[in-house]
């Protein structure tokens, strides 16, 4: 991946064949590769300010986000056994998910080669396979090739398939807003596609214009 840009990752394979069983001979896909220059700085700024603000600075994990994901989690763990003891229900046997506190490197770590499971195994694989990534590739790279491959929408992945998309313009020209609103989506794209004009959107849109002076680009 130094030189060699990746064909497909595992998230997206897994998606098409998804969508294949889905919606039979129809695989509706829009990806087009373009260089780490060719993506508007606005949208790295922006996704930066939403996913990831000290993606330049890290190496690959943010510990104090993971932690703190940990501790929701596990709170919230907790409240789903409480109310199963309350209600007399038997509790589930299910093994923890782990959600959130995720860098940029390590979603771009599981998109690449993990499956959509959310265990702790996955999760351990997903910081050995990240600590890799950063030590092999730089900042401008990995941020190339997560934008070039994100998911947003339904068969909706990279920068230049979501500008054409939504903006019917190429990547490079994405303005601020645009940006932000293409960066909020990202959690949640294939949600957000179906609700354009959610508040919610346009409201962490705002947020994320007001914070991208201050996201540094590598």
């Amino acid at each position: 991946m130094l030189v060699v840009d990746p064909q497909s990752t595992a998230f997206q394979r897994s998606e098409g064949w998804r969508i294949l069983q889905e919606k039979g001979s129809r695989l509706p896909w829009r990806q087009q590769w373009v260089p780490y220059d060719q993506i508007s700085d606005h949208l790295k700024r922006a996704v930066i300010a939403s996913e990831d603000d000290g993606f330049s600075d890290h190496e690959g994990v943010d510990w104090d986000a993971l932690e703190k994901a940990w501790q929701r989690n596990s709170r919230a763990e907790e409240r789903v056994a409480k109310r199963a003891a309350a209600s007399g229900k038997a509790q589930s046997t299910r093994v923890p998910k782990l959600v959130g506190g995720s860098t940029i490197t390590q979603q771009l770590a599981k998109n690449l080669f993990l499956s959509g499971e959310r265990n702790l195994l996955r999760k351990g694989q997903e910081l050995v396979l990240t600590m890799l990534l950063e030590l092999l590739l730089d900042k401008r790279r990995i941020l190339e090739i997560y934008l070039n491959n994100v998911e947003w929408g339904e068969g909706i992945f990279g920068a230049e398939a979501a500008a054409q998309h939504y903006y019917r313009k190429s990547a490079a020209k994405l303005g601020p807003l645009e940006a932000a609103r293409l960066a909020v989506m990202l959690p949640r794209p294939k949600y957000f596609e179906k609700l354009p004009n959610s508040g919610y959107l346009a409201s962490r849109a705002a947020t994320i214009v007001a914070r991208m002076p201050d996201a540094q680009l590598p």
